[in-house]
Formats: structure tokens, C-alpha cells, sequence
């Protein structure tokens, strides 16, 4: 699955999802202390989109630049010289074969 996403701000996707969850709260329908991450995630514009794998960051970027704060936690992050503009499927294809060779661990550390 490919995302783009446009006049999108994560910290006000998180403040609304927090807000949601504090209205359900309000109206009695969800207890504070049983709120999970799963229904943190389900409460942000992204429900139901698998959290990407591959964070792709152009223009040397070293930033996540309020781009899906939750969703990207565990996302591996590759980051490229080449301005958005230029960007052609040869970088998407170097971006591909550097995700395949990493050892994900999803927060683990390594042994």
C-alpha cells in the first residue's frame, strides 16, 4: 500500500483521537484505566491501514516532520539525497532492496 497524505498534521490526528476517547469516556462508555494502545490506534484517521513498514524521507531529511508520530514507531526509516521531485522507482527500488536486507525488531533489541 502506498500513502500520501496532504494538509495532514499528526500531533492534531493524536489530539483528536485523544479526544474521542475522552468523549467515551464522558459519556460512560469506556473506563480510563482500560484505555490500550489498540484503542488509541483505532481512534486515528489511519484505523484499519497497517502501520507502514518503510518510512521513506526525502531531500536528506533526517526528521519525521509531524508525519504519522504513532504509526511510524516501529517503521524502518530510509532517507535519500534526492528532492521529492526527482525521486523515480530506481529510488524506490534502492529504498526496497535496503528494507529487505534489515533486521527488524520492532522495539527488541538485538541479541
Amino acid at each position: 500500500n502506498l500513502q500520501i497524505m496532504l494538509s495532514y498534521g499528526s500531533r492534531a490526528e493524536l489530539v483528536d483521537a485523544f479526544r474521542k476517547l475522552a468523549v467515551e469516556v464522558l459519556q460512560g462508555k469506556r473506563n480510563p484505566a482500560d484505555i490500550n494502545e489498540q484503542d488509541i490506534a483505532n481512534a486515528l484517521y489511519t484505523h484499519g491501514i497497517p502501520d507502514p513498514d518503510l518510512l521513506i524521507r526525502t531531500a536528506a531529511e533526517f526528521r519525521i516532520s509531524n508525519f504519522l508520530l504513532w504509526q511510524v514507531a516501529y517503521s524502518e526509516i530510509w532517507v535519500t539525497e534526492t528532492l521529492w521531485p526527482d525521486f523515480r522507482k530506481e529510488h524506490l527500488f534502492q529504498a526496497i532492496h535496503d528494507f529487505a536486507r534489515r533486521d527488524r525488531r520492532f522495539g527488541r533489541v538485538a541479541r
